[in-house]
């Protein structure tokens, strides 16, 4: 965005969207967040939601990766849940996908973009980067877990690199930041 003389802003580290997240999609969850921020401040926004889809659950943890454990559970707690589970179910099926809806808000309209990466569930830990399920998400095509890549691996493979690039893309066509001016701002949320 730099280059379009644009200043990306976001969230403080602190600030939560987990009361704003109330639907049942990705897509819907970045959109009800991109559209109260962009409320808030009146600028484009955007904003993005994502997880952890694993097959032999049924799709879960799903829009609930982020609080599977409990609230207070972090990155490990989850994890240990996820293996948890895949222990008790009956279904063998390892496979798994990160899926991310990124979605801009402007006065006049909105956009999501979804794109996802597939990957088997380990029943072990490997890796030290990244956070969340990435020690126990393998990325096969390069045979590491997410949390073995490094940052600019997982940037050119992962499910928010991919769907930020189409995002990225289509404002960069869409007109939509062709009259840069010095105050002009996209607000960006965290997950």
């Amino acid at each position: 965005m730099a280059e379009h003389q644009i200043e990306v802003i976001g969230l403080t580290n602190s600030a939560s969207t987990e009361e704003i997240e109330t639907a049942s999609t990705f897509e819907e969850n970045a959109l009800l967040k991109a559209r109260h921020y962009h409320l808030k401040s009146g600028l484009p926004t955007v904003a993005d939601d994502s997880g952890l889809e694993v097959d032999a659950l049924g799709g879960a943890p799903g829009v609930y990766s982020a609080r599977y454990a409990g609230a207070d559970s972090g990155d490990t707690g989850r994890v240990v849940r996820l293996l948890d589970e895949m222990k008790r179910g009956s279904d063998p099926n390892r496979r798994a996908r990160f899926t991310c809806a990124a979605a801009a808000v402007w006065e006049g309209g909105e956009r999501v973009f979804l794109d996802h990466v597939q990957g088997v569930i380990l029943t072990s830990a490997r890796g030290e980067n990244g956070f969340g399920y990435d020690p126990v998400f393998l990325y096969e095509p390069l045979g590491k877990t997410f949390a073995e890549l490094t940052s600019t691996e997982k940037a050119e493979v992962s499910h928010r690199g991919r769907a930020f690039r189409q995002l990225a893309s289509w404002l960069i066509k869409s007109g939509l930041l062709d009259t840069p001016r010095s105050g002009d701002r996209i607000v960006t949320t965290a997950d």
